[in-house]
């Protein structure tokens, strides 16, 4: 297991290196995103991914969001994107946008039972330079089931400790809300949660995006 100073220019590059070659050992990685810091694997290794839900204490449930190094990995991941869910993933990625599509059927991963898969680009640089690194992983919270979301390297590891390979601490980070989850399945975005992008602001970009509370069917 190692830990890496991640504002220090040497230690940077050396534990993006290591972080790298964990996640293709099925290893668990911690990075910091732009929101929180997370835990990571690849997402075509079913032991990574068994493993992250061990270490988290999660049993079954959702499927596990997805994030990628570039927009253009989106296509190998998904289909049916329309052309308003192409609008807002030029305009917010890399950033707190989660986009909820249909999964590409020729996909071998273990991520959850449904043929859907949520998928975000993040706006930060050490998450960046691992997921190119590595391709498509799975990221989510680095906390166990029921605590607190890290906002530190510390916590992350007070909470996860050795079942995670390595962790890259890029210092403290500011509370910042979650993303925002746009469904893309439909012929229409519907905005699932409302994070850090408001629905007037995506509305810009996809002026028919709906809420929840729209899709309710009532006149």
């Amino acid at each position: 297991m190692g830990r890496y100073d991640c504002l220090v220019t040497a230690d940077r590059a050396n534990g993006i290196q290591m972080a790298v070659s964990a996640a293709r050992r099925h290893q668990l990685v911690v990075l910091p995103t732009d929101t929180v810091y997370a835990v990571a694997c690849d997402a075509f290794s079913p032991r990574a991914v068994a493993a992250l839900d061990e270490a988290k204490g999660r049993v079954g449930g959702t499927s596990l969001p997805v994030m990628v190094g570039s927009p253009r990995t989106l296509d190998g991941l998904v289909m049916g994107l329309t052309v308003q869910g192409r609008e807002l993933v030029q305009a917010f990625w890399p950033g707190a946008l989660t986009v909820v599509c249909e999964q590409q059927p020729s996909l071998t991963w273990e991520i959850g039972s449904s043929d859907e898969v949520a998928v975000r680009m993040p706006l930060h640089p050490l998450a960046l330079d691992v997921l190119r690194g590595v391709g498509p992983m799975v990221v989510i919270t680095a906390n166990r089931i029921g605590e607190p979301a890290p906002t530190t390297c510390d916590a992350a590891f007070d909470q996860l400790g050795a079942a995670v390979e390595v962790y890259l601490d890029g210092g403290p980070m500011a509370a910042a809300p979650p993303s925002s989850i746009v469904d893309l399945t439909g012929p229409e975005p519907i905005l699932l949660r409302e994070g850090a992008l408001d629905v007037e602001l995506l509305r810009t970009v996809a002026p028919d995006l709906r809420t929840q509370d729209d899709d309710s069917g009532a006149p």
